[in-house]
């Protein structure tokens, strides 16, 4: 007699894996009239929405929930976030932080014996170290002359450091001239804070006055703040102290050897973000997994996951042996897909990191990758942006790895956000990645934009499909999402380029559609 339970276990699997067939269209591009001007609810939940439902260019993920995967029952999915710090004890990724079972907390004992101790939430790969320089400078800065790029590093990093010396003096003297405008306005008005309708009325000969008033009328016309001056300040600050600077080594106080792939005794448990302002990794993760419908802050894209925290990403660029031991840990700890937000046009030791793509896609794991922030062409050979999927041009060598650009709300000739990295060849799709709301540390939520959150909104529609379908493979997995997105046939403005298809900055020319992603999802055949 066949034991019940058995066969009732067994009658789940088999629903929830391979018997889901769901007979809709795929949407396709609308012609229709599209929104121009948005609500507030619009703008901060515009990458779930609908090309034709909300006319806002999303990747209809509320609309796969709403109408494909009801009464569905999904499977967590692990996937892993490699960037800066994540706030793990953030109200909206509450009970979504992935825990690693073999572990005991804080006894100091490796348990499960993965190489890594109290690696309860992941691992953090630059230990306490935050500022760091970039790639290019580490390559002038260790003497690295058999690096093939090494004159191309020592040219830029000079160019670099006269270019920050004079915009650093330009945000300084802005800073200062806000501030004198400010306290002028405010001496003269007798009060701390005033309106803009307190500029409008005042009346007076003095000419100090009036140029004060005049230089606030014009900071407000082009919606320029005192913070976003500080930031400015800070942003030049920080490229000049760490960034571009060849005496700094913030990477000394983490003690190992950055050029031996094989020196793996370093970093620590500690996952979380190491100041509010160390923010990136957060806002990545709320993109992939932020509790929906709970009423506040955002909705991310999948909640049946549990996120990986891998602290590699520095305040500055990232170390080529932490993301290669990054990539393996998530992929030996149970990650079936790894967002990758981050990127750099130098290289000193590309080969590890090729290595651990290559791993990862032996055990069947997915990377999804931002393109990068540079409005570049990819195609370009001396636009290098690592890692990436090629070598040197050439054709792919891994089926596993999705590059992504970033798109707007607006469905013209704007739809390519300005910063967005490009390439018919190398850059694979386009998703979400301009002026989307997430969650950043201490319960807190905000506007950020960059191809940085595209790869995310990609990450989080592949773990959608492998939460109902998890036997399909990474590479299957890539060839669905690739296929199934929204193609588009408008043309658009980008870079230098004014009025050129949609279709030629990408190898796909679509935008990511989770609806029917998961539609070509139940179709596919398990093998």
């Amino acid at each position: 007699m066949i034991n019940k339970t058995i066969l009732i276990t067994f009658s789940i699997i088999f629903v929830s894996c391979n018997a889901i067939k769901l007979d809709y269209d795929y949407l396709t591009s609308p012609n229709q009239e599209i929104k121009t001007s948005f609500s507030e609810n619009d703008i901060r939940n515009w990458y779930n929405l609908d090309l034709k439902k909300d006319s806002i260019p999303g990747m209809s993920v509320d609309r796969a929930y709403n109408e494909l995967l009801v009464g569905l029952k999904p499977k967590k999915v692990i996937v892993a976030v490699i960037d800066a710090g994540i706030d793990i004890n953030h109200e909206d990724l509450e009970n979504l932080i992935w825990i690693n079972k073999g572990e005991i907390p804080g006894n100091n004992i490796d348990d499960d014996k993965n190489g890594y101790v109290d690696d309860v939430n992941g691992w953090n790969f630059i230990g306490d170290s935050y500022n760091e320089t970039l790639e290019m400078t580490r390559i002038i800065r260790d003497n690295l002359k058999n690096n093939r790029r090494y004159e191309k590093a020592k040219e830029t990093i000079d160019l670099k450091q006269e270019e920050i010396k004079n915009n650093l003096g330009f945000y300084n003297r802005l800073v200062e001239e806000f501030i004198k405008a400010k306290e002028d306005i405010q001496n003269f008005l007798g009060k701390n804070s005033f309106t803009k309708k307190d500029l409008n009325n005042i009346k007076t000969n003095d000419s100090i006055v009036l140029i004060s008033k005049e230089r606030i009328e014009y900071f407000n016309s082009i919606n320029i703040d005192l913070d976003y001056l500080k930031e400015g300040v800070e942003y030049f600050s920080d490229q000049s102290k760490y960034h571009y600077n060849v005496n700094f080594n913030g990477r000394s106080i983490v003690g190992d050897d950055i050029y031996n792939i094989d020196d793996t005794n370093y970093g620590n448990s500690n996952v979380s973000h190491s100041k509010k302002s160390e923010d990136h990794g957060t806002h990545v993760a709320g993109i992939i997994a932020g509790l929906r419908n709970n009423n506040f802050g955002n909705n991310g894209i999948n909640n049946n996951l549990e996120i990986m925290s891998l602290r590699a990403v520095p305040n500055g660029d990232e170390y080529d042996k932490d993301i290669a031991l990054a990539i393996r840990y998530a992929v030996d700890n149970g990650a079936r897909i790894i967002n990758m937000s981050f990127g750099k046009s130098f290289s000193s030791n590309p080969e590890w990191v090729i290595d651990a793509i290559k791993y990862a896609a032996d055990k069947n794991v997915l990377i999804v990758h931002a393109a990068g922030n540079d409005s570049e062409d990819l195609d370009v050979l001396e636009n290098e942006n690592y890692p990436n999927d090629q070598y040197f041009g050439k054709s792919e060598y891994t089926d596993n790895f999705i590059s992504v650009g970033a798109s707007t709300i607006n469905f013209n000739k704007d739809l390519v956000a300005s910063f967005s990295n490009y390439g018919y060849q190398n850059v694979d799709i386009f998703a979400p990645g301009y002026d989307i709301y997430s969650l950043t540390p201490e319960n807190e939520y905000e506007y950020l934009s960059g191809t940085s959150m595209a790869s995310p909104a990609v990450s989080g529609v592949a773990s959608l499909i492998l939460s109902y379908f998890p036997y399909i493979s990474a590479a299957k997995l890539k060839e669905i999402i690739l296929e199934s997105g929204i193609e588009v046939s408008i043309n658009v403005d980008h870079a230098d380029k004014e009025n050129i298809p949609f279709k030629s900055i990408s190898k796909t020319g679509k935008i990511v559609n989770a609806y029917n992603a998961i539609i070509a999802a139940s179709k596919s055949k398990r093998k």
